[in-house]
């Protein structure tokens, strides 16, 4: 419980995630922004772990938190977010070292308000909502479905087979599972070729988890490959701790990249594997071209 109360609210983030984001040039992934305001709050890595519904997302709940002060912010006209994830100070704004959290989230929530009065105005009958504003873009719903099929609805076995597949149609090639044969923990193995002129021996571990993976993991994982490969790939649908992170990227000891539930689950939507995206067609009236007849 101790824990919980030192998480920070939504609000009280908004000015570590500026300060991030200033530390990173301006811009940065999601990613690189969570672990930057990580570094720069000092927070025990108890609450950094603390996860915000393991049943329906990868997500911590300081991410989560990080996903409205993000949302807040850009609303409030300070920051902007491209379709790729990146979040950046807008040029207009570079200056802004700090805000008034909730002075952000009156005017926003008023902005909101006043957009909720006159849509209801249109629709008198439309049911009523809270006044707090939208679903921040990254936590759409889709998420939280592909999390639960992963987590509850495919074995491990074809957790590892989907592993297989994202690294064939990311480019690997002499792609295996392993994970049958007990190998020290290692799911699989293939070859990353760069240009035709470059080739990398991976080595990769597959996690079906709705926790946390630790540093101990990342180094038991990391005992298992030495000497067997150029570098190594741990895939979860759950998140790493801080520690973690730190221990894949230590100096001197092989390289091992990340890939956690969110960006595992970007990279099915970008390669189309059990992500389907529908246009929606809109149409409207030009009531003026009809004038002008």
């Amino acid at each position: 419980m101790k824990s919980h109360n030192q998480m920070p609210k939504y609000h009280e983030l908004m000015n570590p995630l500026l300060a991030a984001l200033h530390e990173l040039g301006g811009s940065g992934s999601i990613e690189e922004i969570a672990q930057k305001v990580s570094e720069l709050s000092e927070l025990p890595e108890e609450v950094l772990n603390i996860p915000h519904n393991p049943e329906k997302s990868s997500q911590t709940e300081i991410e989560y938190r990080l996903a409205w002060a993000r949302t807040y912010l850009k609303k409030y006209g300070i920051l902007e977010n491209s379709d790729r994830g990146i979040w950046l100070i807008v040029p207009e704004k570079r200056d802004v070292k700090s805000v008034d959290s909730q002075v952000v989230v009156k005017t926003v929530r008023d902005e909101h308000k006043k957009q909720k009065e006159a849509v209801e105005k249109e629709k008198a009958s439309e049911e009523d909502t809270d006044t707090d504003i939208e679903i921040p873009d990254e936590a759409e719903s889709w998420r939280s479905s592909l999390h639960h099929v992963l987590i509850h609805e495919i074995s491990p076995d074809a957790f590892e087979r989907l592993a297989k597949r994202i690294l064939r149609e990311s480019g690997f090639v002499q792609v295996e599972v392993t994970g049958r044969s007990g190998d020290g923990g290692i799911d699989g193995k293939g070859i990353m070729r760069l240009s035709g002129l470059l080739s990398f021996h991976v080595i990769f571990q597959c996690k079906k988890y709705k926790g946390t993976v630790t540093a101990s993991d990342i180094r038991d994982f990391r005992g298992a490959m030495i000497g067997r490969a150029d570098k190594g790939l741990f895939i979860t649908t759950g998140t790493f701790t801080r520690d973690a992170i730190r221990e894949a990227t230590r100096d001197g000891a092989p390289p091992i990249d990340l890939v956690d539930g969110d960006q595992l689950a970007d990279k099915l939507k970008e390669l189309g594997l059990g992500i389907k995206k529908e246009m929606v067609e809109k149409i409207s009236v030009d009531t003026e071209w009809f004038k002008s007849i």
